[in-house]
């Protein structure tokens, strides 16, 4: 028993939704597109679950999130799907692949032959047990990485409104869960083993802005330890969370970020791993060409940074995979994948951009006691990344591009001075030569650069916008 098909996706998470739209923008003919999935509901926009899904008071649902709303376009609903002729196999999960023959073995015992493959099998939550402790079952323990995850989490809130929440973790799924928690009305304790929250992109100045923020809103910091065991009731419920330092924290509720792991199982031996994913070159295409990786899953070629990584953001997910679509269908047309890091989140009234690479100096700038403030990281003389909370739309296009320029800085002193301004002149004088973009210049086009350049600057723009406002009215509730 088997199928046949052109192009398989295999994963149905953000980036086998933008997969799927730019296979139909280019052409794609009915019959030829099929993607595999674990979850039991068509691609979603994962950054709902931690922001919207969460909320006590409208909260997102779907279908309201399925791709592509985060580059304001058209909802890819079960129906888009099938009217564009693409088969969606949910609900199910791919034993084994064989690349060298071109197959998937689903759990099914369902043959899928290809002969191009996207892997889009993005990542799961590392567990507690993988670090010797064991209560990951426990009803009241939770975890956020798809929509079963986000309803179980919601039903858990739900039923202990008022009480004690523990967030073991300091990074994204950490500081946006423990937002929801104390908007639904918790206590909420965070645990994480770093000096400061966003330990791998926070400098210290930086995350202790948003910690007193935290603090202000109810939320308790216990930094430089990590959890060492659960109490439990009769009932198998965690009762208490017992740290390494000694402390003992009574717990209604528990919510576990610690990270992620790249679902490369299916892959390993077959093809070249690199930075625990799948090594891809900039048409993230991987050692076998016939096989494509994109999203978290996908260590690829960083231009701008001059090395290989394996990025964990929706951003880098929605456009690895129109660039591996366009690698596909138009090889001839499409040039390396050139990608400028993009970091971002939002959290009650705050919201912050980073685009680039920490590394280097740092130079802060602006009024740490307000709301906008941001910092320039300065490597070898040239700014290599830049952060910005509380900016408006030109300045986070400003600071993108200038980031993507990597002009030379000589004072840092005056840099400080300068602040957003510095990048907002850059970018200016950019607009008027015309010489750089705002967003990843991956397409080789006809037109004129500085044409592409405008274009590619308004659609990210219109992106941005587009997906800050859909959450930002959901935000205001808070």
């Amino acid at each position: 028993m088997g199928r046949a098909f052109v192009y398989v996706i295999v994963g149905g998470g953000v980036s086998a939704g933008y997969a799927a739209h730019e296979f139909v923008k280019r052409g794609v003919s009915i019959g030829e597109l099929c993607i595999i999935s674990e979850e039991p509901v068509a691609p979603y926009e994962r950054p709902a679950l931690s922001k919207g899904y969460l909320l006590p008071e409208a909260p997102a649902r779907l279908p309201s999130f399925h791709c592509c709303v985060g580059s304001n376009e058209e909802r890819l609903t079960p129906k888009w799907y099938k009217e564009h002729g693409i088969e969606l196999i949910l609900g199910t999960r791919v034993k084994s692949a064989d690349v060298r023959r071109k197959t998937l073995l689903t759990a099914t015992g369902e043959t899928i032959s290809y002969k191009y493959l996207i892997v889009a099998t993005g990542a799961r939550p590392l567990k507690l047990e993988e670090f010797g402790v064991n209560g990951s079952d426990a009803a009241n323990v939770c975890y956020l990485r798809d929509l079963s995850d986000a309803d179980r989490l919601v039903d858990v809130m739900q039923s202990c409104s008022g009480g004690d929440a523990v967030v073991i973790g300091g990074g994204y799924i950490g500081m946006e869960c423990a937002a929801s928690l104390v908007i639904n009305k918790l206590n909420a304790t965070m645990v994480f083993p770093e000096a400061h929250c966003m330990g791998r992109l926070f400098t210290t100045k930086i995350a202790s802005y948003y910690e007193e923020f935290y603090q202000s809103k109810g939320v308790k910091f216990i930094k430089g330890t990590v959890l060492t065991s659960f109490d439990f009731n009769s009932d198998g419920k965690v009762t208490a969370v017992n740290l390494k330092d000694g402390s003992k924290l009574s717990a209604d509720m528990v919510v576990i970020g610690i990270g992620i792991r790249p679902n490369t199982s299916l892959f390993e031996g077959q093809l070249t791993m690199e930075k625990g994913g799948i090594k891809v070159n900039g048409k993230m295409q991987s050692s076998n060409t016939s096989v494509y990786a994109i999203g978290d899953v996908a260590s690829f070629p960083v231009k701008i940074i001059g090395e290989t990584r394996r990025l964990e953001h929706v951003d880098s997910a929605r456009k690895s995979a129109r660039h591996a679509v366009a690698a596909i269908m138009e090889p001839e047309k499409i040039g390396e994948f050139d990608y400028l890091p993009f970091f971002y989140s939002r959290v009650f009234t705050l919201s912050w951009q980073f685009y680039g690479d920490n590394a280097g100096e740092v130079v802060h700038f602006g009024d740490f006691s307000g709301n906008t403030f941001g910092a320039y990281w300065i490597n070898k003389g040239y700014l290599v990344g830049s952060f910005l909370e509380g900016g408006n739309k030109e300045q986070y296009e400003a600071i993108a591009r200038a980031t993507r320029l990597k002009p030379m800085v000589e004072d840092l002193g005056e840099l400080e001075r300068q602040g957003v301004g510095f990048a907002l002149s850059v970018s200016q004088k950019a607009s008027v030569s015309g010489t750089a973009d705002v967003v990843d210049s991956c397409v080789i086009s006809d037109k004129p650069m500085f044409v592409w350049h405008a274009t590619a600057g308004v659609i990210v723009a219109a992106s941005i916008a587009a997906f800050a406002y859909w959450y930002g009215t959901r935000r205001r509730r808070w």
